[in-house]
């Protein structure tokens, strides 16, 4: 089976086409050997020009200048093609004081643990959105691979298991959040909710992502 091919396009104008473009090993490394041992999922990113078409069958993430949802730094759905896109708001993350770089990896690896928007993991009688970086997603979870501020991820231990909960290990058993972290839940009466470990300071990724789960939709793109 071969792997997703994931294009990266850059259409900001607060960081340029080398900026985007020279995260990409570090990205691609991420994806090859940290996410891919827990996970078992793998991609090749290719950088792919805003001039240039993306060929049938690829995914994409497109990095933006600002959200077309509001209060969103980033987030993926599918596009008019029916293909998993992932979009990365970097001015946004620019004026909050976040990574765009760890969104950038959030929503990659989120992309590909779930790419069709609709895998769920079931835990202590409850259904949990399969998002692997939104528990651990706060920068100062993250790590750095040659330089670059990636995201932390949980494992799928995280989900109701043993052994390590999640890359960095943050958390140290099932279920838990950190830092800023949330997960959303299936409720049968209000869909699907957001639940947090803490309260969540003002300005933060988890207080910047406004998008809810049922919000999600397909892209013009």
């Amino acid at each position: 089976m071969s792997l997703p091919v994931i294009a990266v396009t850059n259409v900001a104008t607060c960081v340029n086409d080398e900026q985007v473009a020279g995260v990409i090993p570090a990205l691609q490394r991420q994806v090859s050997a940290d996410f891919k041992a827990y996970w078992n999922r793998e991609c090749c990113l290719v950088f792919v020009a805003k001039e240039q078409t993306v060929p049938d069958g690829w995914w994409q993430i497109v990095v933006m200048d600002d959200p077309d949802q509001a209060g969103a730094l980033g987030y993926h759905e599918l596009s008019a093609r029916g293909m998993p896109l992932g979009k990365v708001f970097a001015r946004l993350d620019l004026e909050a004081g976040a990574s765009w770089t760890v969104t950038l990896s959030h929503e990659l690896l989120e992309m590909l643990a779930d790419p069709w928007v609709n895998w769920c993991a079931e835990s202590a009688g409850k259904v949990y959105a399969l998002e692997v970086c939104d528990p651990v997603e706060a920068d100062k979870l993250g790590y750095e691979v040659d330089g670059v501020l990636l995201s932390d991820f949980v494992t799928p231990a995280w989900f109701g298991g043993t052994g390590e909960m999640d890359f960095m290990r943050r958390v140290s058993r099932a279920l838990e959040l950190g830092a800023e972290g949330y997960i959303s839940v299936l409720d049968a009466a209000k869909g699907w909710v957001q639940t947090s470990g803490a309260e969540v300071p003002v300005g933060s990724r988890r207080w910047r992502r406004g998008m809810d789960r049922g919000q999600w939709r397909r892209s013009e793109r």
